[in-house]
């Protein structure tokens, strides 16, 4: 394997070629990994909406959903989450603040384009009919949830999780096979879905299919049957209400990734700590 520095290295000239990227590209590779994100959601979802218990619910989650970070390393992607990053190239003089939030800006969007594709696909798929409409009312019960937190606690929680997504993608870094980057991202991100912290790109999926399941009147019966919500409460999950979610959580992700982990491991492994002042 490489070691941390050496994948702080590679991450510091990613990060400018990330920077670098022509637009068109950049486009399209993040429609694509925010549908590789989507997917692991959507197959996270079928898994768990019929398990009763929180922690069991979780775990299989979390063996499951990693498989959207592991495309994005394996195929290829831009990631909002993980781009973050890029801040350590700019610490490093190799891009600069301008380039990386026209790349931050421009992936977060084609993230968001990519899991709404997938949303769509699967609204319309009927793949939500799945235990008699369960899986239906199981995604507009996640997406009530998410869209009803706390700010404070979607900040504190977006920088919990990025710290993990971008751990991930350095540990991936530092593997030299693909078993090694597949058990690299394996566990942070299953540890991220177990603990239930907010990843904006992931809500992207969650949020949007929550909302297209309560336009549906069965799921919304399903949901009432099931987990005691009212068709007001489905009603309520709005695209205005889903930005308590998503600028929070998103401010939390970046400063996870930028500072927590960008910063961090540009002054441990970069910084000239012996240069004269």
């Amino acid at each position: 394997m490489n070691s941390a520095a050496e994948a702080v290295e590679g991450n510091i000239n990613g990060g400018k070629a990330k920077a670098d990227l022509p637009l068109g590209k950049m486009i399209l590779l993040g429609i694509m990994a925010g549908a590789f994100i989507a997917l692991g959601g959507a197959a996270s979802n079928v898994a768990v909406h019929d398990i009763a218990n929180v922690g069991v619910a979780r775990l299989v989650a979390g063996t499951i959903f990693p498989v959207g970070l592991m495309l994005i390393v394996l195929v290829g992607g831009e990631l909002f989450t993980g781009n973050c990053m890029i801040m350590m190239a700019v610490l490093d003089k190799k891009t600069t603040v301008a380039k990386m939030c026209r790349n931050l800006v421009v992936v977060y969007l084609s993230n968001l384009v990519g899991g709404l594709i997938i949303d769509t696909l699967i609204f319309f798929s009927g793949q939500l009919n799945y235990t008699n409409g369960a899986l239906g009312a199981y995604s507009i019960k996640v997406a009530y949830g998410k869209a009803m937190i706390a700010p404070g606690a979607a900040v504190a929680s977006g920088i919990l999780c990025n710290v993990l997504v971008c751990v991930a993608i350095l540990a991936a870094a530092a593997a030299r096979d693909v078993a090694g980057k597949i058990f690299a991202v394996f566990f942070p991100i299953l540890a991220f879905v177990v603990c239930g912290f907010e990843h904006c790109v992931a809500n992207m999926f969650y949020i949007p299919v929550g909302m297209m399941a309560a336009t549906n009147p069965a799921y919304v019966a399903k949901a009432e049957e099931l987990y005691g919500m009212t068709a007001e409460q489905c009603a309520s999950i709005t695209v205005a209400q889903s930005l308590q979610n998503f600028i929070p959580v998103t401010i939390g992700n970046i400063i996870g990734g930028a500072v927590f982990v960008g910063v961090m491991c540009f002054l441990i492994y970069r910084k000239d700590w012996n240069a004269k002042k």
